[in-house]
């Protein structure tokens, strides 16, 4: 089967529960926490649009309307705005919408990241495309997207995104083995040669964790399709990635690592969260001249 170089698509997988975030999350998604002014959930989809992917497929579950109506117009809304004269606040409100071609599908069990990416297999149909998970926001000023996307047109098979993390710290991710590559200076793509989700410290085969971004041929689904349930009764995206790594090129098998070194904000925990939010405002230019000052005035106090 032929297959086109040029990637077009990306899906969003935004159909978890967002426990963490209770009882915020009770009626409202984790995706639409705002970070800042804007939901965290727009920080990616207006990543995969820079990135040239304006074909979008967010995978979501119950309770998750809000996040379609932020993407879709608001005429009421945007007629109040235009009467008004607040054209900063139309903007605002008009530069979601126009990101993209957005399209839903529901992931209808919580069946793991795996299954959701599956559940794009219809959509995304026999051509590579990228994964963008929600709960990583990537700065920006950095480059990481076009940069796997580059890498994979180059060398086919499946890229993945993982950054350098604390040795103890590593059994909080899943983690690469490089064969060793990862002890050259300065490497800014390595062959994934295993990938073990969250080992021991004593057991992790480096200290490259992968963070929320993928670019994939699309073999994967017939992977997926094929992959047993593992942790927690889920379809483990990792596990079918382990079995792309041995798999020849012809067969779409090999996988990459793109090291990144820039900017990553984690919005998966409270903590995490928090950090984001501060980090984000403080460096913005109509927050940050009043926002640092208070910060170190704040933190003296503690």
């Amino acid at each position: 089967m032929s297959i086109s170089k040029r990637i077009k698509k990306a899906v969003i997988p935004a159909a978890g529960l967002g426990t963490r975030f209770l009882p915020a999350t009770k009626a409202m998604p984790k995706e639409m926490l705002p970070v800042v002014d804007e939901p965290a959930i727009q920080y990616v989809v207006a990543e995969a649009s820079k990135a040239g992917l304006d074909d979008i497929l967010m995978i979501t579950g119950q309770n998750k309307r809000s996040m379609e109506d932020h993407f879709d117009r608001a005429p009421v809304l945007e007629a109040t705005l235009r009467d008004k004269g607040d054209t900063k606040k139309l903007e605002a409100i008009q530069y979601a919408t126009n990101l993209g071609d957005l399209h839903y599908v529901r992931q209808g069990q919580a069946l793991g990241l795996g299954h959701a990416v599956l559940c794009g297999k219809q959509h995304v149909g026999y051509e590579p495309f990228a994964v963008l998970l929600g709960d990583d926001l990537i700065d920006a000023r950095d480059e990481l997207l076009t940069t796997m996307m580059e890498t994979q047109e180059r060398l086919g098979g499946s890229v993945i995104a993982v950054m350098e993390v604390p040795e103890d710290a590593v059994s909080a991710y899943g983690v690469i083995d490089a064969g060793g590559h990862d002890k050259e200076p300065g490497a800014d793509v390595v062959p994934v040669h295993r990938l073990v989700e969250k080992p021991p410290v004593e057991e992790a085969p480096s200290t490259l964790a992968i963070i929320g971004r993928y670019v994939l041929h699309p073999e994967i689904f017939a992977e997926l399709e094929r992959t047993p349930p593992g942790k927690g009764g889920e379809i483990q995206l990792t596990d079918a990635l382990q079995a792309m790594a041995a798999k020849p090129p012809e067969e779409g098998g090999g996988v990459h690592a793109v090291v990144f070194r820039g900017r990553r904000y984690d919005t998966g925990d409270k903590l995490s969260y928090i950090k984001a939010v501060v980090t984000l405002a403080a460096e913005r230019e109509d927050l940050g001249p009043e926002l640092r000052p208070w910060l170190k005035e704040f933190a003296q106090t503690l």
